[in-house]
């Protein structure tokens, strides 16, 4: 039961990682990426749908993304889906395409990205908090049950501690690379 506890927390807290790292790399460094694009949707027909699912997504050049509906009509639904995005982006229709390119990172916005950056590492850090605190919780449920003995439920709490610590580790490591990226001239 404690291995079983130990591994679904361990799982759990690698989830919140990659979460992490998946809100990072929405973050834009002024170097154009398709993922910058992921988490747009747009409104397809009254219902909300992600920007892949409607629409080509291609790199043009290092700054520019070109953006290529399947539909002809969906253009203008795809542009306005693209601007009001909070990538700050300023999309421009060329034909049955549409070019977004990237703008340089003035300082000013480079320190909002890393104000946004510090916010998302501070929610990771918190889920994997949370984390550590349900399955303490469950040692104390097991305790109480007679499940396990007192030492094997403060060892599996040393045990949770460790995986928490190193989770945290591993999410300010990737917060120093992004902001050392974001501060990079």
């Amino acid at each position: 039961m404690l291995a079983e506890l130990k591994k679904t927390t361990e799982q759990k807290m690698g989830k919140s990682i990659e979460a992490f790292k998946g809100d990072l790399s929405r973050v834009r460094t002024g170097r154009a990426h398709t993922g910058l694009l992921d988490h747009v949707t747009v409104d397809y027909y009254g219902a909300p749908t992600p920007l892949a699912q409607v629409a080509k997504v291609i790199l043009l050049d290092a700054r520019t993304i070109g953006v290529s509906p399947f539909e002809k009509k969906m253009l203008q639904a795809v542009e306005k889906a693209i601007r009001e995005s909070d990538l700050g982006l300023n999309p421009a229709s060329a034909g049955d395409t549409i070019r977004v390119p990237m703008p340089s990172l003035t300082e000013e916005r480079r320190k909002e990205l890393i104000k946004v950056v510090r916010h998302e590492a501070e929610t990771a850090r918190v889920a994997v908090r949370n984390l550590r605190r349900d399955a303490i919780h469950h040692l104390k449920e097991a305790l109480k049950k007679k499940e396990v003995s007192e030492n094997d439920e403060r060892r599996a709490q040393d045990d949770v501690q460790k995986l928490t610590d190193r989770s945290i580790g591993e999410i300010d490591k990737l917060l120093q690379q992004k902001e050392a990226e974001l501060l990079a001239v």
